[in-house]
């Protein structure tokens, strides 16, 4: 597995679950290692529990309290993204 290929990194305490292709392993160290890797400006910390790759988003849609929601591609998930990134993602995605 590439990292520019994983789309979702969802966080759970200790264990931190990759989403690529099909698969969702777990992985028992934070996401903070796994995301330095990658390019800056092609990952966004959605929210506390989520980081997405830019590159897999499908669509941006305005969720509730200005706050956004991203569909990925390559997968069923839907992101909600907290207020105050919805405020970053707006300015980095220029919208």
């Amino acid at each position: 597995m590439r990292l520019a290929e994983v789309r979702l990194f969802k966080i759970n305490g200790s264990y931190t679950q990759i989403y690529f292709d099909q698969h969702r392993p777990h992985n028992s160290t934070h996401a903070g290692p796994a995301r330095s890797p990658l390019r800056p400006q092609s990952v966004f910390r959605a929210n506390r529990q989520q980081i997405v790759n830019l590159n897999f988003v499908a669509g941006v849609e305005p969720w509730f309290s200005h706050s956004l929601r991203l569909t990925l591609r390559g997968g069923a998930e839907v992101v909600a993204v907290s207020h105050q990134q919805s405020v970053r993602l707006r300015e980095l995605l220029s919208l």
